[in-house]
């Protein structure tokens, strides 16, 4: 079980959540659901977004019919801006430059995912001179920065709280471009900390929260919990 700690903060912006003592002594600057999190991002939802993305790259073609052809006031666009700039590719450097050295892009709008996570894995294979993925898919991407040793890493540097406000904010774009959202649904069990009826859980994610106090459980504590109160119905029943 994991309560709320707010002595000191998650270093992400986007968590509300305290640091736990154990993760205080690890030296950590990002909470271990934190971590979990982006590794259910990552690994788990994001396959799940590319393939809709992928699914997404063409227009709806709509228009009056007439004599048997479809007539458009103007003509259709090859695909859907939003789902190509997501999928767009990235580069290893930071931007292109001219041939007078002034650095430009053509980037519009929200960065591609695989610019996004190009950037992380840039500067922690050069922090710790490890080397990068083979690819700059994003796939490849992601898995890379989801290997245990990269996450441990990333949750002891500075800048683990914009890291994981970055995949936050990369994550509800393409949600808003997919319309493909993890599901939360509440748990008819009260809260072994609050006794409140405000139990959630959301698809893919390894822990239950409380709304109410903002302690998190995981499955198999949210059973024992419930056989701990059976057992001592039963003995104040009998």
């Amino acid at each position: 079980m994991s309560t709320p700690s707010h002595d000191q903060p998650c270093a992400a912006t986007t968590c509300h959540r305290g640091l736990r003592p154990h993760e205080l002594d690890a030296g950590q600057l990002l909470c271990n659901p934190c971590i979990h999190l982006i590794t259910v991002w990552l690994r788990t939802e994001l396959p799940l977004q590319i393939t809709v993305l992928e699914g997404s790259r063409h227009r709806e073609t709509t228009g009056a019919s007439a004599g048997g052809r479809s007539v458009y006031r103007t003509a259709p666009l090859p695909g859907r801006d939003d789902v190509l700039n997501l999928l767009g590719p990235a580069s290893w450097a930071d931007s292109i430059c001219d041939p007078y050295g002034q650095a430009h892009t053509d980037q519009h709008g929200p960065l591609p995912i695989a610019g996004v996570l190009t950037s992380w894995v840039r500067l922690i294979s050069e922090e710790r001179r490890w080397n990068p993925p083979a690819t700059l898919a994003p796939q490849a991407l992601a898995d890379w920065l989801t290997v245990p040793r990269v996450l441990d890493h990333v949750s002891h540097r500075p800048w683990a709280g914009p890291l994981r406000d970055e995949l936050h904010q990369m994550m509800r774009t393409i949600r808003a471009v997919t319309r493909l959202r993890p599901q939360r649904r509440p748990i008819p069990q009260p809260c072994p900390r609050c006794d409140s009826l405000t139990l959630v859980e959301t698809d893919h994610q390894l822990y239950i929260d409380c709304t109410t106090c903002e302690s998190m459980y995981t499955r198999e504590e949210l059973a024992l919990a419930a056989r701990i109160t059976a057992a001592a119905l039963d003995a104040g029943a009998a």
